[in-house]
């Protein structure tokens, strides 16, 4: 298998299609699976991520299934929703993926739908977060979060120790929009003031402004979540603006310290409070060689709630391949992945039969040192999480 490295530089010179097990077996006994990731353009660390998940994942658990040969058929839809949606058109019509994977962030999730839909290939969403994804089409299942599912359980915690006047700041699409509304609701109903909330647009975003209007209303905390990708721009503005030394605590879900650039940010970081379902530090062995692994894939990352979640979509697709003895009917499919539960490395998961949504552990964590490098050290478990959105509409 070629490298993480190089993969990336054929997917950004030629803009290509990579095939993983390609030509062993004749094409009756193939069983395609067609990954969109954005391996260039501003999404591009969660690119490396989700290369870097798959690459490790058809190493540990090889290219046959139920007697079928995969195939891997990756391509670079750079985050943009018109590219996610040609090259899954491609994918259906000209390649006969019998599954599609991949998409963050969210818009991609959301071009492609209508195709899941249509063609009846099941559309595995292992980066978007918006609560709607998997109400897009009957074909979806998700691996990821939703944004309230996370953010819930950090309005809460904040509540109980003692914090009561927050700005949030948010990225101004989707997945930002939610989670604004998630915690505002939850934090409000339980007695908290949201003094103002601020949105930075998505693309080329300039924290600046809006961090020193967020220090001048002075508040108890920052409540922030920017995709993981821009992680690294925004805690860099946060610390240039003195924000971690003036007495502001910053809470967020947590890509604002995604594993993946943490270490790299420093002794601003320490302490900053996040709620997140994956830390490269939780205590498990499953974690632990999932971990050394993933660096050995990626060249030395760390992985983050990006990469879990492609590690697991993988597992998913391959035990509902199991589960259908191979078939590749998009019913069967779902249907076999409709309540599957098993032990991942962030914890226990499994699939909502009822929604295709992710249920799943919500730690709050706080930034520590540990043997001379930063990570996000989990204290608090919120057990079985649902997403709240769609769990209160049912009552």
């Amino acid at each position: 298998m070629p490298s993480h490295h190089a993969v990336l530089r054929s997917l950004a010179v030629t803009g290509a299609l990579m095939v993983f097990g390609a030509g062993v077996a004749p094409a009756q006994e193939t069983i395609r699976i067609g990954f969109s990731a954005p391996i260039t353009g501003p999404f591009a660390e969660n690119g490396k991520q989700m290369m870097a998940a798959l690459n490790l994942f058809i190493e540990q658990n090889g290219k046959t299934v139920a007697g079928k040969k995969i195939e891997v058929i990756l391509r670079d839809d750079a985050g943009v929703p018109d590219q996610a949606k040609r090259i899954a058109q491609e994918l259906v019509v000209n390649s006969k993926v019998a599954i599609l994977a991949g998409y963050n962030p969210t818009p991609t999730a959301l071009a492609v739908a209508p195709i899941a839909t249509e063609a009846k290939v099941p559309e595995i969403v292992m980066g978007s977060s918006t609560s709607t994804i998997t109400e897009r089409s009957p074909y979806i299942v998700r691996t990821f979060a939703t944004q309230g599912q996370i953010t819930v359980p950090m309005a809460q915690w904040a509540i109980r120790n003692g914090i009561r006047r927050v700005v949030t700041l948010v990225s101004d699409y989707a997945p930002g929009l939610d989670t604004e509304k998630a915690f505002n609701e939850a934090f409000k109903a339980a007695g908290g003031e949201i003094i103002e909330s601020l949105r930075v647009p998505l693309q080329n975003p300039d924290f600046a402004p809006y961090l020193q209007r967020a220090r001048d209303a002075r508040p108890e905390a920052l409540f922030v979540w920017v995709p993981g990708g821009l992680a690294a721009p925004f805690l860099r503005q946060y610390v240039e603006r003195g924000l971690h030394t003036s007495g502001v605590r910053l809470i967020g879900p947590g890509d604002i310290t995604d594993d993946d650039v943490l270490n790299q940010m420093g002794d601003p970081m320490l302490g900053i409070t996040t709620s997140g379902q994956y830390s490269t530090a939780h205590p498990s062995a499953l974690n632990k060689a999932f971990v050394e692994g993933f660096k050995r894939a990626s060249g030395g990352l760390r992985p983050d709630h990006v990469g879990v979640s492609v590690y697991d979509g993988m597992h998913l697709i391959y035990e509902a391949l199991k589960t259908t003895g191979g078939s590749i009917n998009g019913d069967a499919l779902i249907a076999a992945m409709k309540g599957m539960a098993w032990e991942s490395p962030r914890g226990p998961i499994s699939i909502d039969p009822e929604t295709r949504d992710i249920i799943q552990n919500v730690y709050v964590r706080r930034v520590e040192r540990i043997d001379g490098e930063l990570y996000n050290v989990e204290f608090d478990t919120f057990e079985a999480v649902k997403d709240p959105v769609k769990a209160a509409r049912k009552k």
